[in-house]
C-alpha cells in the first residue's frame, strides 16, 4: 500500500511539473500582451509592439490617440532607461514649425532652427505696418510654443537678410566651440528690429523667459541676450542704438 502511493504521488508531482511547465510556455507566447522585449510591464491595446503602428496617412494620424502604461520590471535590479525620455527630434520639430508658419495668412516663407533649448524662426511676410507686423510675430511665436516642450525659449524675426543666418546655424551643433556666441549674436540681431509678440503670461516674457530666470543670471549661463535693444523695438519700432 505504501509502495502503491509512493507511486501515484509520484505520478502527481510529474502532472504538477508538466502543467506548470505548459503555463509557462503559454505565458511566454503571450508575453508580447504583457511584458515586451523592453522588460517592463504595458498595458495597451495592440500587442505587437509598445508602439502603435499608425497607418501610412495624414489622416489616421490625427485621429488616433497616443495612449502608453509603464510599470517597472518584474525582474529584480532592472530598471527603466531614461536615456532618450526627453529628447525630440528637432528635426522634425522644425519642420512642423516652418509647415504651421507658412499656413499663416501673412506668411510666404519661414526658416527654422531648434537646438537644445531654442527655436528660432526667420519668415517672410508682406506685413509693413508696425501693429500687423505685431499681430504676425505673435502668431508665429505661438505657433513654435505650440510644438516644442514648454522649457524652450522662441525668438521670430520678419527681416529676410537673417534667414540665412539662421541656415549659417544649421551647419553647427551643440558640442561646436562659439556655438552659444552665434546663436547669442543672432538672437540679438533677431530682437533688434524685429517684434516678438506678447508676453506669454505675467511670469514670461515674450520669447517664453521667466522673468526670474533673467534676473538671477549667473556665471554659469550660456547665452547673453542685449534686452535693451527689444525695448527700444518695443518703443518705437525701430533700433536707434548705436553699437
Amino acid at each position: 500500500m505504501f509502495k502503491l502511493n509512493k507511486k501515484i504521488l509520484a505520478a502527481g508531482v510529474v502532472s504538477i511539473s508538466l502543467l506548470g511547465a505548459g503555463c509557462a510556455n503559454d505565458l511566454a507566447s503571450d508575453g508580447d500582451e504583457i511584458f515586451h522585449d523592453s522588460g517592463n510591464s504595458i498595458n495597451i491595446g495592440e500587442d505587437e509592439d509598445i508602439y502603435r503602428e499608425v497607418e501610412n496617412s495624414e489622416h489616421a494620424r490625427g485621429e488616433q490617440f497616443g495612449y502608453v502604461r509603464h510599470q517597472k520590471s518584474p525582474i529584480a535590479g532592472r530598471t527603466i532607461s531614461t536615456d532618450d525620455m526627453y529628447t525630440i527630434d528637432r528635426e522634425k520639430v522644425a519642420d512642423s514649425i516652418s509647415k504651421m508658419s507658412v499656413t499663416l495668412p501673412q506668411v510666404e516663407d519661414a526658416s527654422t532652427l531648434v537646438t537644445d533649448e531654442e527655436v528660432l524662426v526667420a519668415y517672410r511676410t508682406d506685413a509693413k505696418d508696425k501693429d500687423l507686423r505685431f499681430e504676425v510675430a505673435d502668431q508665429v511665436k505661438k505657433s513654435a510654443l505650440s510644438v516644442v516642450p514648454r522649457w524652450y525659449h522662441v525668438y521670430v524675426t520678419d527681416d529676410p537678410n537673417l534667414m540665412q543666418n539662421v541656415e549659417n546655424l544649421a551647419s553647427m551643433d551643440t558640442d561646436m566651440a562659439n556655438v552659444n556666441t552665434a546663436i547669442d549674436d543672432t538672437i540679438n540681431l533677431m530682437l533688434q528690429d524685429s517684434p516678438q509678440g506678447r508676453e506669454i503670461d505675467a511670469g514670461e516674457n515674450a520669447n517664453g523667459e521667466m522673468y526670474d530666470e533673467m534676473n538671477e543670471m549667473n556665471e554659469d549661463d550660456v547665452h547673453r541676450i542685449d534686452r535693451d535693444r527689444q525695448k527700444r523695438y518695443d518703443n518705437t519700432g525701430h533700433d536707434d542704438m548705436t553699437d
